[in-house]
């Protein structure tokens, strides 16, 4: 089990950078998949159920990482509000994302990518 959950984890900290990459090179490409959000039945449940994931194993991996306590504390904040999300209603959340899309126009994705990134490569500091 740990050893699953630490390559999740693993796989959390690549999919972060990927991210953050995506939101610096082609960040009209990520916002429109940020306005794909709760679209449909599928990505919303989806996209839910895949956030439990690395959510889970933050948590079951906490005591092994170099900051146990901020493991602990993000995976189980990232699994609480998965399963506040699965209640709010999926045209709340799509309607939601559309508006963040909006606001976010594509030189703000720029700008905030870094913050994916290394976040990302914190993550796999953490458990590298």
């Amino acid at each position: 089990m740990l050893i699953t959950a630490k390559y999740v984890i693993i796989f959390f900290g690549i999919f972060l950078i990927v991210s953050g990459l995506v939101m610096f090179f082609a960040p009209s490409k990520a916002r429109g998949i940020l306005r794909k959000a709760g679209s449909t039945n599928l990505i919303n449940y989806s996209e839910i159920t895949i956030r439990m994931i690395p959510a889970a194993g933050l948590v079951v991996y906490s005591e092994l990482s170099r900051y146990p306590e901020f493991f602990f504390i993000f995976g189980w904040f990232m699994l609480l509000t998965s399963v506040v999300l699965f209640f709010i209603p999926r045209k709340i959340h799509h309607a939601y994302s559309l508006k963040c899309a909006e606001f976010l126009k594509p030189h703000y994705f720029k700008m905030i990518s870094p913050l994916s990134f290394l976040f990302g490569l914190f993550i796999l500091y953490c458990v590298i």
